[in-house]
């Protein structure tokens, strides 16, 4: 993959014929006939000549991946199992029946919103309920090729959403395929928030870092963070789901951008970049400036809880990246081994542990197994790419 010529997005889409090495945004298009991620096969972005930046935005992407992957076997254990039968390794079976290094729906869902951040060159919030709904109905971007773990808040989500296309479908008197393709300036009628307002669990938190990713080389930090919220809304508009995803990416906007473990950490960060105007004019949920402010800092395991809830889920994470001894393999274990929700806290862990310490400090014994592993490093090449392109029109990639 890497030692074929880069082609530009302009020069593929006049090339009339098909080939194995398709332009990128043709092939995340396909939803039928399935192709699973493993099999997809294009070429590399033209390069962007920032390779500290690329080693964290494909550490967050692989790092999540692991964390996912390691979990998934025992997901749903509680805790006094896993006191007794700790994690020590990457494996399969359990749970799903996943051979070692496949994921479940957090790096799905993942896969779904760069594929959108990449396609439509930015934040489109109808585009990734489509690819959501390709991948709970088609199995686009599952490990196994079809659905096997799908949120209850996530689905009753896509259910509403689906709903609301078959209205709009009627009124436009249009298939469904065009329905999944249509244009943003087709869509300003369309109502994307298909989430309750009470609903905050953490299904727009386990799939948040191409958010951060993207919009990390543009100067200003409200860019991530309004996006970051945004593609919560549209699945888990719960005030809570929401600021815990606008919290964590303004951690991994930082990261990315090379701020220090300690800065991460400092119980003053929120603080700090609230009156610098990262958060805009809304401030977090008083639950979630709790964790900011460093709440997981003072607990040991037993008071941790890995939740299926946004502000649990994210305290979980912070909890095992501040206890990890600057280890991603110590980090990603404390989390799987808090039982219960394991893959989803590992993938968050994963995400911002990641951007920290960059792919080339993820296990080598592990990275090596995570299933489509070349597809997720194309992903990440391609999320810093279409990234830095918006990022031009907007001041570049001097952060503030």
């Amino acid at each position: 993959m890497g030692n074929q010529q880069a082609i530009s997005p302009q020069q593929q889409e006049n090339q009339s014929e098909l080939s194995p090495q398709r332009l990128t945004s043709d092939w995340l298009n396909i939803s039928q006939p399935l192709i699973k991620p493993a099999d997809l096969c294009f070429d590399d972005p033209p390069p962007v000549a920032n390779n500290v930046l690329f080693d964290k935005i494909y550490g967050s992407m692989l790092g999540m991946a692991i964390g996912d992957a390691l979990g998934a076997h025992i997901e749903f254990r509680p805790r006094v199992y896993l006191d007794e039968n700790p994690v020590k390794n990457l494996q399969g079976g359990g749970t799903w029946g996943l051979e070692a290094g496949q994921w479940t729906d957090d790096t799905s869902m993942t896969l779904c919103l760069a594929s959108s951040l990449i396609v439509k060159k930015g934040f489109a919030a109808y585009d990734q309920l489509v690819r959501y709904k390709w991948w709970w109905r088609q199995g686009y971007m599952s490990s196994t090729g079809r659905c096997f773990d799908i949120g209850h808040s996530t689905k009753a989500a896509l259910d509403e959403f689906v709903n609301r296309q078959h209205k709009f479908k009627e009124n436009l008197n249009i298939g469904f395929k065009e329905l999944d393709l249509l244009s943003e300036t087709s869509l300003e009628e369309f109502d994307t928030k298909c989430s309750r307002e009470n609903i905050d669990s953490n299904g727009s938190l386990m799939r948040l870092a191409p958010v951060p990713l993207f919009y990390c080389q543009v100067k200003s930090a409200t860019y991530a963070i309004h996006y970051a919220g945004e593609s919560s809304r549209i699945t888990h508009a719960g005030k809570k789901a929401i600021d815990a995803c606008r919290f964590y990416g303004s951690l991994l906007y930082a990261a990315l951008n090379g701020r220090s473990k300690h800065d991460l950490l400092d119980k003053k960060f929120y603080e700090l970049k609230l009156n610098a105007g990262w958060y805009g004019s809304e401030p977090l949920h008083p639950d979630i400036v709790r964790v900011a402010e460093g709440s997981y800092q003072t607990k040991d395991r037993n008071e941790i809880t890995a939740s299926v809830m946004a502000e649990q889920a994210l305290e979980a994470a912070l909890w095992a990246f501040y206890n990890d001894g600057d280890s991603f393999h110590v980090g990603v274990l404390k989390c799987v081994n808090l039982g219960d929700d394991t893959d989803t806290v590992a993938a968050i862990y994963g995400q911002l542990a990641g951007a920290t310490y960059g792919e080339k400090q993820l296990p080598k014994e592990w990275s090596k197994l995570i299933y489509a592993k070349n597809f997720i490093e194309n992903i990440s090449k391609w999320l810093q790419y279409e990234g830095y392109q918006w990022s031009q029109d907007r001041g570049g990639n001097q952060v503030e």
